[in-house]
């Protein structure tokens, strides 16, 4: 195409063959992924643009593409009036019928051939560049328009390179940044290899269209549980939400929409296959599948997995907070390194759970009661005593929710 619009913008050489600018125009239009009345409006605003630079003139000109030919025509536009107060857009009736007959009329428009084998070396020059711009653009904007209509779907991309941070990764022929927000701290990447990661979406630029990807959005979870299970897949099993923290842990929240079905093993699968290549994919990120509840209760109970817990109620139901209460070993577990587990469950609960051991509820209830006795009592009444007629010593040590524990199941160290 470029040598063929460089030298002359009526296509030297067009009518000797059989038309091939329709075929280089074909061939880009499939390259770049438009339409090839795209790239023809293109050429034909190009040598439009060249020709008002050459003709100087305030005429109304118009181009058109002639499929056969493969000229690019140019006309001028002249309006048919009664009275002409600008010669160079309008005719007079008269002179239009002397042209044209009686079949001119007012208001009517005539289009006057001009000449484009004189534009020039320098116009052609123009032309060429309009035309890489236009063409340019509608690429752009089909990429746009492609992927935000894809945003929140799994692909696959290679690594090309890092920019300060950030990740420089190829989907097909096209660029796309995996930011280093949008990274889990767990994995490293090279140059060349292939990631999996989810659209998060698809930002305008002055250098065209840039699509954010991301592997760290719970959408990425979601889609790879639907790629791994079946049940998922065809609706069987629903998940009705997933938290993250990339690189450490996730919970995922399911449903069985059939009583034979058991959500939690779908999704766990044969001797824990398809989580574990779930697991894989997040590079060791640990997973909890937990079966969801429309009972607020039982799905807080259900959340904060693997820890047991003993009961849990509701404090605000407004506000939505809740009391759960866990064995004195339990606490640790249920609490989480760096209280994850607990904030990752009140993140897929919406609830506000606050976590205390069996010890700690007994000493709160024991301090609620002492406070009724105190108030309830006369002045001057001996404190309780122990079965050895002793004043009971009723200071314990408080729980530490701070110090290290030893967790049952993965040997960390909990807060």
């Amino acid at each position: 195409m470029n040598s063929e619009v460089a030298g002359d913008v009526t296509v030297p050489g067009a009518r000797d063959m059989q038309n091939p600018l329709m075929q280089t125009i074909e061939a880009l239009a499939k390259e770049k992924g438009i339409e090839a009345e795209t790239i023809i409006t293109a050429i034909e605003d190009a040598v439009l643009t060249a020709s008002r630079k050459y003709y100087k003139t305030t005429e109304n000109m118009k181009t058109r593409f002639n499929p056969e030919t493969g000229q690019v025509d140019l006309f001028a536009i002249k309006h048919i009036v009664s009275d002409v107060e600008d010669p160079s857009t309008q005719i007079s009736l008269k002179d239009a019928q002397e042209l044209y007959g009686g079949e001119a009329e007012v208001d009517m428009e005539i289009e006057f051939p001009k000449r484009t084998d004189v534009l020039g070396r320098i116009a052609a020059q123009t032309a060429k560049q309009v035309i890489f711009q236009k063409v340019r653009e509608a690429e752009r904007e089909n990429i746009f328009a492609e992927y935000n209509q894809r945003v929140g779907e799994v692909i696959s991309s290679t690594v090309k390179r890092f920019e300060n941070g950030d990740l420089v990764v190829e989907i097909g022929r096209v660029e796309a940044a995996l930011p280093r927000k949008e990274q889990s701290r767990a994995e490293s990447y090279t140059p060349g290899e292939r990631i999996r990661a989810v659209i998060k979406g698809v930002n305008r630029g002055a250098k065209g269209p840039q699509i954010v990807l991301s592997r760290t959005d719970p959408a990425l979870l979601i889609k790879l549980f639907e790629q791994e299970v079946p049940e998922i897949y065809d609706g069987t099993v629903i998940i009705r939400g997933a938290v993250r923290e990339a690189g450490d842990r996730a919970k995922v929240a399911v449903y069985s929409r059939e009583r034979d079905v058991d959500p939690v093993g779908a999704c766990v699968g044969m001797k824990g296959t398809r989580v574990q290549a779930i697991i894989r994919e997040l590079r060791g990120e640990k997973i909890d599948i937990v079966e969801w509840s429309d009972d607020p209760v039982l799905f807080v109970t259900n959340a904060l997995s693997p820890a047991k817990v003993q009961r849990v109620s509701i404090v605000d139901e407004a506000d939505r907070v809740m009391e759960v209460v866990v064995e004195d070993k339990q606490l640790s577990l249920a609490i989480g390194k760096k209280g994850q587990n607990v904030r990752l469950a009140a993140k897929l609960t919406g609830w506000r759970i606050d976590i205390k051991s069996e010890e700690e509820k007994r000493r709160e209830v024991e301090a609620q009661f002492g406070a009724l006795e105190l108030g309830d009592g006369a002045e001057g009444d001996a404190p309780a005593a122990d079965a050895n007629g002793e004043p009971a010593d009723t200071s314990e040590p408080a729980v530490d929710a701070d110090a290290p524990i030893q967790t049952a199941d993965t040997g960390d160290e909990q807060p």
